[in-house]
């Protein structure tokens, strides 16, 4: 472990200027593939009052049109949430309290359904406002169809983050040896900062093998 720290700590300092080179290249492509292929970003915010889920759901009982929501479904899933959402569409002007409450139970088994498709499990709904800032600004970024912007700011966010956490591995492994709580310290920190950029490889590998299959199948 010593030692791939100090070379990873050489290679870094020969190739200051090279990283500067790439802060908008590779970065960018990485956040952006966190969020399109991480499993955590894709359920970030289904279940929110405010996410894209049920947005398509409140304007699929508006113009009474339910294949708005299949997008977030597969077809075995279709049938459940139909039947559900012509029930609901019936009772829109009848008792409001009623409708609010059936309204309710068809948004959960939406949300829940979209979920399982994920692998994800159904925590309940969250109200509006519960969605992450980052996940907001990438709904912004599509919104108005420029993601400039919102690429700066994340990348100056997930540099400012690695940079932490290789310095604080880089000087901890100069004390390592000088006592058992320094040598946990180090070792806490060097895991922290070693599953980060492993997750970063996993998730560009899992979109590279992704975008391989799909071209595959096409052919």
């Amino acid at each position: 472990m010593e030692t791939k720290i100090k070379e990873h700590a050489e290679k870094t300092n020969r190739k200051t200027g090279h990283v500067k080179k790439i802060k908008f290249g590779v970065l960018p492509i990485f956040l952006f593939t966190v969020l399109m292929f991480s499993s955590q970003a894709t359920f970030a915010h289904c279940d929110s009052y405010d996410g894209p889920v049920i947005k398509d759901a409140v304007k699929a009982l508006e113009t009474n049109n339910v294949d708005l929501v299949f997008k977030w479904l597969n077809e075995s899933q279709e049938k459940e949430i139909t039947a559900l959402f012509y029930k609901t569409f019936q009772l829109k002007s009848g008792d409001k309290e009623v409708y609010a409450i059936v309204e309710k139970h068809f948004f959960e088994t939406l949300v829940r359904l979209h979920r399982e498709l994920e692998g994800a499990p159904y925590t309940g709904l969250k109200p509006a406002g519960t969605t992450k800032q980052i996940i907001q600004m990438t709904d912004n970024a599509i919104k108005v169809g420029n993601v400039d912007g919102f690429l700066i700011k994340l990348n100056k966010h997930i540099e400012k983050v690695v940079r932490e956490k290789y310095e604080k591995v880089l000087e901890l492994s100069k004390v390592k040896n000088n006592s058992t709580a320094q040598g946990r310290a180090y070792v806490k920190a060097y895991v922290d900062y070693t599953h980060t950029i492993e997750a970063i490889d996993d998730i560009l590998s899992h979109s590279a093998d992704a975008h391989s299959g799909q071209n595959s199948h096409k052919e």
